[in-house]
């Protein structure tokens, strides 16, 4: 055929099949844009959706005590104590221990000179010289009188007012007996004597020194302890004072002894809770037959805890503070979120021990994002996304 010659045309049907084909492809690529971007629309906005709900992690709350004792800041006592005063007032004569002079029960400390005393003992010893004396006269004239009733020569009224004077001379002998010894016991304690077997832990006088009688008008004279046991005198706040019981041990340290430490026995509680601290006094025996410790001195007590039951505690992320007051975000079953109001028992840094609140299978929400509301639809992640959340502790254990 030569290139001069013309082609057939092309028929009418033959190019409908080719519009047909052609209008079904383009309806097909225009259908599958359009789902896809349905598809991309849908995705986003379920993305969207996603995002919008918080995501938290969430424990049990551990229901281990962190920590079965309470650190306490306590006093040194000395067992007894016993500040000396003068019974009589005078001039010091002499002292024979110093401050850390160990003295025996009875032992002379001190004497004090008292003129006074010496002459009103003397007066009273004259006076009692002279109603003996007076008594003697009125027996013997009583009885002179008595052997002249039989002949009439004394009434038996005058017999009567002799045996009245006489039963009064003897009163007054009594009297007067009662005087002297009285003012011997006073005497006597111009000797100053120590009340019990002890150290002198002070002495305020000197020789020369003006001595009033009585405790109220200056510094005592010296002071004895006893201090081959103390007393340990500590303030437990209100709500551990049930766990502390009578006879539980306590460690005591001291700062003088930083590598060592002293056991202590839980005596006696004041059973009352003072109004401006919140505390009740309790006190601890010591025993210091060495003479290691000194009465007055600080110490740190540490009081073994005895409670009924094991109290709960959280991370103390888990804590939110605000306008309704102290609350733990909690998430339910249906994972949406509920706070609970919480009551703390101690707080130990990273740990938080609850006094009220929460439940052992409550679902605590570790670490509570801003704004979080009640019922909000939360998605649980992490440690506690799947079957049952560990506790506080074991989810730090699976971070570290």
């Amino acid at each position: 055929m030569s290139p001069t010659e013309q082609r057939p045309p092309v028929s009418h049907r033959k190019l409908g099949i080719f519009g047909v084909v052609a209008l079904i492809g383009a309806g097909l690529i225009v259908g599958t844009g359009i789902r896809a971007r349905e598809e991309q629309d849908t995705r986003l906005k379920q993305w969207t959706d996603d995002q919008a709900i918080p995501t938290v992690a969430v424990a049990l709350p551990n229901a281990k005590a962190l920590s079965p004792t309470i650190d306490l800041p306590g006093r040194l006592e000395a067992y007894y104590r016993a500040p000396i005063f003068a019974r009589v007032s005078g001039y010091l004569k002499s002292w024979d221990v110093d401050i850390g002079a160990r003295v025996k029960a009875g032992q002379v400390i001190a004497e004090i000179e008292a003129p006074d005393l010496d002459q009103q003992l003397l007066q009273a010893r004259a006076d009692l010289a002279s109603a003996q004396a007076s008594a003697r006269l009125s027996e013997a004239t009583l009885t002179r009188r008595k052997t002249l009733v039989a002949s009439n020569f004394v009434s038996a009224q005058e017999i009567d007012e002799r045996t009245a004077d006489l039963s009064n001379k003897n009163a007054a002998v009594k009297a007067g007996q009662a005087n002297v010894e009285r003012l011997e016991a006073l005497a006597g304690y111009k000797k100053i004597t120590a009340p019990f077997d002890g150290v002198v832990t002070s002495r305020d006088t000197d020789v020369g020194a003006l001595i009033n009688a009585g405790g109220g008008t200056g510094p005592a004279m010296f002071t004895i302890s006893d201090i081959s046991k103390l007393r340990v005198y500590v303030n437990v706040p209100q709500n551990y004072v049930p766990a502390i019981k009578i006879g539980a041990k306590a460690t005591i340290s001291l700062p003088e002894y930083p590598n060592r430490t002293f056991e202590a026995t839980v005596e006696a509680s004041s059973q009352a809770v003072d109004v401006a601290s919140g505390t009740t006094r309790m006190q601890l025996g010591l025993e210091n037959s060495k003479g290691e410790l000194m009465p007055g001195g600080y110490a740190s007590v540490k009081l073994n805890l005895q409670r009924d039951s094991t109290p709960l505690s959280i991370p103390s992320s888990a804590l939110i503070f605000n306008a309704s007051g102290l609350r733990v975000a909690t998430v339910g079953p249906d994972d949406k979120v509920v706070f609970k109001t919480v009551k703390i028992g101690r707080d130990l840094g990273k740990e938080i021990e609850l006094a009220s609140g929460l439940a052992p299978d409550d679902r605590v929400i570790t670490a509570p994002p801003d704004g979080l509301n009640d019922g909000e639809q939360v998605r649980v992640v992490g440690v506690g996304a799947k079957g049952k959340p560990t506790t506080a502790s074991e989810k730090q254990d699976v971070k570290g």
